[in-house]
């Protein structure tokens, strides 16, 4: 990026010296602002307030002194590369800021998602635990994969194999032995929530 912005800068400057001076002068300023497009975006978004003041008539005389350092009169590339260097600087941050906002944003969908995914999981357990007796036996899922909407949501959405295998008849049982990885015949809480984290993983992995 910098390496482009640089290059589309000195363009512009060699855009406005019309003359070829290696100097800009008030008239080719006002022309060039006025008349050439390329120049006028460019200076839009350069991200220095007085280049950008450039294009506005007011503010064009006052923003011509604030470049001219050297009080000659014109423009020089020195001093031209002076501003850049500052638009520069400033086009930087707004990136930095852009992609530190966007991490931030990127961060946070994922906690909402994860919290969202582990809350109707410990939901889905609850439903399917009609008994209360914190383990899930294979009434129970056979039931509620067969009546119990929410928990055929989660199941079919839930990114964990094993999980979405109770909801197919033929691979209830091997699903089931997949999951009872205590082999006491039921499945508890620790065993659900093993299988919960790696659908959570497999998901997260499909939103990145």
């Amino acid at each position: 990026f910098s390496v482009e912005f640089l290059n589309a800068a000195r363009a512009v400057f060699r855009m406005i010296d019309a003359d070829g001076s290696g100097t800009l002068e008030k008239a080719e300023v006002v022309d060039a602002v006025k008349n050439n497009q390329k120049v006028i975006k460019f200076l839009e978004t350069c991200g220095n307030p007085n280049l950008q003041y450039l294009l506005v008539p007011a503010r064009l005389e006052s923003a011509l002194q604030q470049l001219d350092t050297d009080r000659d009169g014109h423009i020089d590339e020195s001093e031209w590369e002076e501003c850049i260097e500052v638009a520069l600087s400033a086009k930087l941050e707004q990136r930095e800021a852009k992609r530190e906002s966007q991490a931030k944003a990127a961060a946070a969908e994922v906690a909402a998602f994860t919290l969202d995914f582990k809350n109707a999981a410990r939901r889905c357990f609850e439903l399917i635990d009609k008994d209360e007796g914190g383990t899930l036996d294979k009434g129970e899922i056979v039931r509620a994969v067969k009546e119990d909407a929410e928990v055929i949501s989660f199941l079919e959405t839930c990114g964990e194999e094993n999980l979405q295998f109770l909801l197919k008849p033929k691979r209830l049982d091997h699903a089931l032995q997949q999951l009872d990885t205590d082999n006491s015949g039921e499945v508890d809480v620790e065993e659900w929530e093993e299988a919960i984290h790696r659908g959570l993983k497999k998901r997260l992995e499909q939103l990145a």
